[in-house]
């Protein structure tokens, strides 16, 4: 038996820069009541034709592929982590090996959303522990901009997200007190349609019925999102799945160096930390300029706290989501 540590991080990021005051434009709404009620002050948006899912994601990737010191030779076997695929099919993770130019590796998806990321972390960490693979890279990616209703009808969700993507390469480690202690992946599917985007769908409405309508009050193809009903259920969700990490591996609240929360809404992840009684160095989070950016919000936040000396060797990590589906999911980390 290994563990499985991260031994290589990288992110990126559209350079288009879209403020709040910049939505005011063309949606009724404004920078302060976004702040309030989000905390973003920012977030970023691709330009069509210089972006895509999949190249943010190369490019992410490439970052922490050179930080792990190992080869693209070296990489096993291919996870990415999106809700915003380049194609309907075939997903991301092909693109990449394609891309990267990586061995004839397997690839795998997950439509996990927001905790995305850590689903797909705990796969690679499978892998990895079993002896399969040596080397797995990682990749959480999302293009919200391009599918969202940019007009006053969709603020209450349009407002929230942003574009772009993290990576990380797991590598095998046989000291057993470092790298991933555990991972805690959970799911309640009787509140799917609280957080969704129903069209187009095979089960319901598929190109063909949005075309033949041209109904121009047709939402299906757009997120929906029961704002009030999420945020109870993620703060809920949260603290219980946070307390499973620890408890699994008999730490406590005054054992986590850092948490790093899936950036969904600055006021959760302050809820989250009042509740824990974690101070403001012991909680990582960058909504402010990024927004939401679902499974890439984790993996951008864990590399710019690296990148900020704020995760050190021995540190214990606590990386927590919630979102669609509804997904939640937490991982232990000793740095």
């Amino acid at each position: 038996m290994f563990h499985s540590k991260i031994t290589g991080l990288g992110f990126y990021v559209p350079p288009n820069v879209v403020t709040n005051d910049d939505l005011s434009k063309t949606i009724d709404t404004n920078d302060a009541w976004i702040q309030e009620r989000t905390g973003i002050q920012e977030r970023r948006h691709i330009i069509k034709g210089e972006d895509t899912t999949t190249t943010m994601g190369v490019k992410a990737a490439e970052i922490a592929i050179e930080r792990a010191g190992v080869a693209k030779e070296d990489i096993d076997f291919v996870v990415f982590a999106t809700l915003s695929p380049d194609y309907y099919f075939p997903g991301p993770g092909v693109l990449v090996q394609r891309d990267l130019g990586l061995r004839t590796v397997g690839a795998l998806d997950v439509r996990n959303q927001c905790s995305g990321f850590i689903y797909a972390l705990s796969v690679a960490d499978q892998y990895i522990k079993t002896g399969m693979y040596k080397n797995i890279l990682v990749i959480g990616s999302e293009v919200h901009s391009t599918g969202l209703d940019m007009t006053t009808r969709g603020r209450s969700v349009s407002v929230i997200f942003g574009d772009g993507a993290g990576a990380a390469v797991l590598s095998r480690e046989e000291d057993l007190t470092k790298g991933i202690l555990s991972t805690h992946l959970h799911s309640e599917g009787v509140h799917a349609e609280e957080l969704s985007l129903k069209a187009p769908g095979m089960g319901g409405r598929w190109v063909t019925d949005i075309l033949a309508d041209n109904d121009p009050d047709d939402e299906s193809y757009y997120p929906y999102m029961n704002g009030q009903f999420v945020f109870k259920n993620a703060v809920v969700r949260f603290s219980e799945v946070i307390n499973e990490g620890l408890a699994a591996n008999n730490l406590t609240v005054s054992d986590i160096d850092m948490l790093i929360p899936h950036q969904a809404n600055l006021r959760i992840s302050q809820f989250i930390q009042g509740k824990f009684k974690l101070n403001d160095d012991q909680v990582f989070n960058n909504i402010q300029k990024y927004g939401n950016t679902t499974a890439a919000s984790i993996p951008i936040a864990l590399t710019e706290a690296w990148e900020q000396g704020k995760i050190k060797e021995g540190d214990t990590l606590v990386l927590a989501a919630f979102g669609s589906g509804f997904t939640w999911a937490s991982a232990i980390i000793k740095w």
